[in-house]
This record gives structure tokens, C-alpha cells and sequence, in this order.
């Protein structure tokens, strides 16, 4: 892989701690940097390890693979870009990651849905981290809760630039941790699990 084209990230913990995850330096591609993913996993705690996981903007597929490499059961990564979901591909092949499955697809088309490995129609845990500047956050937040993708006591993670502005969220979701770290701002919200 040529350095100029390609940068990378390590995986912080788990199965695979230590190893590269290599991705192209694209327009909007920003890989959730180091503090701000050891942040969000000591959050989560033991909520990872089985969960069934949904990236949906899965870009350098920082969060996804941290998630696998820390013990979720399976993770689906959506990304629209061909050739970022080849690196994404690699990256799986060259680190042995038998539970991740990329999706060449658009997040927020309801049909995209349909296309999900072994008729996961719902996960516990998805990240909404698309690129700052295209302002997807909202129209994300809206598909999940319209599509149902989100189990009773489920995690959705919500990454934005600092000066976004608030979210509106669905009334079942309650703001579980939210934090400014540098130019970012994190939130965490659970669902409320059925009685």
C-alpha cells in the first residue's frame, strides 16, 4: 500500500489490540481518533462482548473493527464509496476477521436494510459517525428509529462535530454520556428496554 494514499489507526484493545487498520485518505474520512474510541469502549464496558453491531458510516471502519476486536458477535459496516469498501475488505482478509460484513450501500435508503447477513433486522449496538460536512446526523437518527434497527436497551453512538448544534432523538432514547473532546463532540444514548 502506497504511503502517500493510505494512513492508518491501531486497534486499542481486544483480539486484535496493536494491529493497523490501513484506509485511504478520502475527502470526509476521519477515523475516530484514539481518546475519543477509548472513551466510547469504557462507556460501553462488558455491553460489547455478543452484541450484533451496525456501523453505518463505516468510512476507515475504526469503530467497527474496534468493536469486533473487543467481542461483539457480529458487525455489519455500510459505506457508500467502492473503493473504501475494497480497503475495508482487505483490511478484514489481511486481519482474520471472520464476524464483520461490508455492505456497498447508502445508510440512510430504507431498501439498504433488506440486504443485512443473516436477516439481522435489529442490533445493540449502532454508530452514527458520518463525515461532519455533510450533515447526515439528523436523517440517520430518524432512519433508525423508522426502520426499528435498534433493540430495546440498545447503545447508538452519535459523533459530531463540537459546534453542531443538538439532536433531536426519539423520546425512548436517553442520553446515557456525552463528552467534548477537542473538535468532537460524543454522545451515547440507550434505549429504554421493554418491561
Amino acid at each position: 500500500m502506497s504511503a502517500n494514499k493510505y494512513s492508518s489507526v491501531r486497534i486499542i484493545s481486544g483480539s486484535k489490540r496493536g494491529s493497523k487498520i490501513h484506509f485511504e485518505s478520502e475527502p470526509g474520512l476521519r477515523p475516530s481518533g484514539d481518546r475519543v474510541r477509548e472513551l466510547l469502549f469504557s462507556w460501553l464496558q462488558t455491553s460489547v462482548v455478543g452484541c450484533t453491531c451496525l456501523d453505518m458510516f463505516a468510512g476507515s471502519g475504526a469503530l467497527g473493527f474496534e468493536a469486533s476486536s473487543r467481542g461483539a458477535a457480529t458487525v455489519c459496516m455500510l459505506e457508500m464509496n467502492r473503493s473504501v469498501v475494497t480497503t475495508l475488505n482487505e483490511n478484514i482478509d489481511r486481519l482474520r476477521f471472520d464476524n464483520i460484513t461490508v455492505l456497498a450501500a447508502d445508510a440512510l435508503q430504507a431498501a439498504t436494510y433488506q440486504l443485512l447477513p443473516n436477516n439481522d433486522s435489529q442490533f445493540d449496538l449502532i454508530f452514527i459517525d458520518p463525515p461532519f460536512a455533510d450533515g447526515l446526523h439528523q436523517s440517520a437518527i430518524e432512519l433508525v428509529q423508522h426502520q426499528q434497527l435498534l433493540r430495546p436497551g440498545g447503545f447508538v453512538y452519535v459523533e459530531t462535530a463540537r459546534r453542531a448544534g443538538e439532536l433531536i432523538v426519539p423520546a425512548a432514547w436517553e442520553l446515557h454520556r456525552e463528552k467534548i473532546a477537542g473538535d468532537v463532540q460524543v454522545r451515547l444514548y440507550r434505549t429504554i428496554a421493554a418491561e
